[in-house]
């Protein structure tokens, strides 16, 4: 018997029928992604499985004994406890176990002959169950599930009421792994939580939790290292794929296209019989045309097939943005803090320094509350830094993507406030109208959604919508702000296609996320902020940023304890935050501005050089050359960095 499984359910909002006899087992240890596009039904499924919603028809079974958890995306808490406490309740059982153990013990010292016999029994029965529950050891469980989900030691004692609406979503996750459920449905458990939370939870799903999972998530990279298979809720039906998510990609393209096909040659044999039967209704063959005509609509009527959803490669090329200058932004010396509620003072950045150039896409990357966004702010001229100085370069037209939008026109069209937003990142461009449902349908946007009233739209869609007209404003600066808060998986994987290169985005990005995979699909930088005040640059895309992570931790593993420790020249190229940058006088001082330029660029070509051979993960297979490409290349960044500190100074 599965350990959990649903029958044949059926269920409706209104007119509209959201689930159509699906039928869904979940086996002990199993793990299964739940995927779909926004509104597609996959949260109303989780919460039939956990008992939560009671389907219009079909039923529910959980084997007996079992224990199920639901994540709700809308936890509540109860109030007068501290964030620590509420999260030690998840061992609430246990500790009235503990309690029943210890009068147990009492009894036992004044008990004989069958009393003792029976207490001694009960004994065994519930230290088995307290063994089961955690144990003894629960007070490092809870630290450690806290800690992992991004809590820090001051924050254990702070109140549940003042919790923000990230931080309960993460202590509800937090409760719902301490009490180890059987199986566990997770409706995004990803939300709040950063790029460390997201490893976190992998692990800890992956190689610690024992039941089984059934999540619906949107972070693709979660999927492939948890699932191993994936349901996908489809026009109100569940396909199921073997496999994690990539291979489920794989999958259900090679089914759709078969799909496509076998539509494709019914319409076909369709058509050549409605030819058939206009040509001889009338005629001396008018018996047999009727016949067939008779055929035809019980064929039609029967017929199974349906064009499959079409989620493919973006087919809207975006219009061309002028050509910014080479430099496209430079800053120096860049600091920025605030004071905290304790009187001391919480620094985001602290004399940074970056050059940013034309075509380059960053990712910026680091903790929650590292200063990501302010950061940005700071860059663009929206917000006073503490220190330095920021230069913009020649011919910017910059596009930003920010958290909180302002929203406006409830009653308009989507696609008329589609074309509105546009006109106010750019009054000057112009578009057709079919132009203009290219542009919604390439954002998936459907010819019923298009006409659907903004105050109608969902959070994803709204959020969908701003990033096409964004997009379509020909900026040749894009600043992007957790873009894929809110959006389904093919938006997300939408958005990666609008800004690849293929689709003629030739632009600069400057991406603030926690989507590793759009972060790999995107970026070929990342500034990485550590939420101390630091930051560092890498040169590459997330996964090359762990592999070369993973490199030196095997080669600090390999080396004796008197070189375990690394270097300076061991770690990625460092945005400087040793306040020296600026102090010392140039070597390069004597050169006129044109030479420096020169200098710049000839360096640029050879770093360019060196980074295409980087970019080959065959070279990262060969540690001693990958070390050598890598210490030539930091050795002529420091080199470049001293050149853009000279052309900072003679450009001022």
């Amino acid at each position: 018997m599965p350990l959990l499984s649903a029958t044949n359910i059926t269920h409706n909002y209104g007119d509209h029928r959201i689930l159509d006899a699906c039928t869904l087992s979940v086996e002990a240890g199993e793990r299964v992604g739940l995927v779909g596009r926004n509104g597609a039904g996959k949260t109303t499924m989780l919460r039939v499985l956990a008992g939560d919603l009671s389907p219009d028809l079909g039923q529910v079974a959980l084997r007996a004994g079992a224990r199920r958890g639901y994540l709700r995306q809308d936890p509540a808490f109860g109030e007068g406890r501290t964030l620590r406490q509420a999260a030690a309740e998840a061992f609430a059982d246990l500790r009235r176990l503990h309690a029943e153990l210890e009068g147990l013990f009492e009894q036992m010292a004044s008990a004989q002959g069958a009393e003792l016999e029976r207490l001694l029994a009960r004994q065994v029965e519930l230290e088995k169950r307290v063994e089961t529950g955690g144990g003894f050891a629960v007070d490092h469980k809870i630290d450690a599930i806290l800690h992992g989900l991004g809590f820090s030691d001051e924050q254990f004692s702070t109140p549940v009421e003042g919790l923000s609406g990230g931080q309960r979503a993460r202590l509800a996750l937090a409760i719902l792994l301490l009490e180890s459920p059987d199986v566990i449905l997770l409706d995004e458990p990803t939300n709040h939580l950063d790029i460390d939370g997201r490893l976190w939870l992998e692990d800890f799903l992956a190689e610690q939790y024992q039941g089984a999972v059934v999540m619906i998530a949107h972070d693709r990279y979660l999927l492939d290292r948890v699932a191993d298979r994936i349901v996908e809720v489809e026009r109100s039906r569940l396909v199921e794929y073997p496999g994690n998510y990539t291979k489920f990609r794989q999958l259900r393209a090679e089914r759709r296209e078969a799909m496509l096909r076998a539509f494709e040659k019914e319409q076909t044999q369709f058509k050549r019989e409605e030819a058939f039967i206009r040509k001889y209704k009338a005629g001396q063959r008018a018996k047999q045309a009727r016949g067939r005509e008779s055929r035809l609509e019980r064929a039609k009527a029967s017929s199974e097939l349906e064009r499959p959803l079409e989620l493919g490669s973006m087919k809207f090329r975006l219009p061309e943005a002028e050509r910014t200058g080479d430099i496209v932004l430079t800053c120096q010396g860049l600091s920025k803090a605030y004071p905290t509620d304790s009187g001391g003072e919480k620094v985001l950045f602290r004399d940074l320094s970056l050059k940013i150039s034309r075509g380059e896409r960053w990712g910026i990357i680091g903790p929650n509350g590292a200063g990501k966004t302010t950061l940005v702010r700071a860059l663009l001229g929206d917000l006073e830094p503490d220190a330095g100085v920021v230069r913009h370069g020649s011919r910017l037209s910059i596009g930003y993507f920010r958290q909180v939008h302002a929203e406006h026109d409830p009653e308009r069209p989507m696609v008329r406030a589609l074309y509105r937003l546009i006109q106010q990142e750019n009054p000057e461009m112009t578009m057709s109208e079919q132009e203009l449902r290219d542009l919604a349908g390439a954002f998936l946007f459907s010819g019923r959604d298009q006409e659907k009233e903004v105050g109608l739209l969902s959070g994803g869609e709204r959020a969908r919508m701003r990033l096409a007209a964004l997009l379509a404003s020909a900026k040749n600066v894009l600043v992007l702000d957790e873009p894929t808060n809110h959006l389904d998986i093919p938006s997300a994987e939408r958005l990666e296609d609008a800004l690849s290169s293929e689709n003629g985005y030739d632009g600069t990005v400057l991406l603030i996320s926690h989507d590793r995979a759009l972060i790999d699909g995107v970026c070929d930088h990342l500034l990485v902020m550590d939420g101390q005040g630091g930051a560092k640059v890498f040169f590459g895309n997330w996964a090359m940023y762990t592999e070369s992570l993973k490199q030196k931790a095997d080669q600090a593993a390999r080396s004796s304890p008197r070189n375990a420790a690394p270097s300076a020249d061991a770690k990625p190229a460092e945005a400087r935050s040793d306040g020296s940058r600026g102090s010392k006088k140039s070597k390069y001082s004597w050169m006129r501005l044109e030479q420096v330029e020169e200098k710049m660029a000839e360096l640029e070509s050879a770093i360019s050089k060196i980074d295409s051979e980087l970019n080959d993960p065959d070279v990262w297979r060969e540690v001693e050359r990958a070390g050598k490409l890598t210490d030539k290349r930091d050795e002529l960044k420091g080199e470049l960095e001293q050149l853009e500190e000279e052309w900072l100074r003679k450009s001022v």
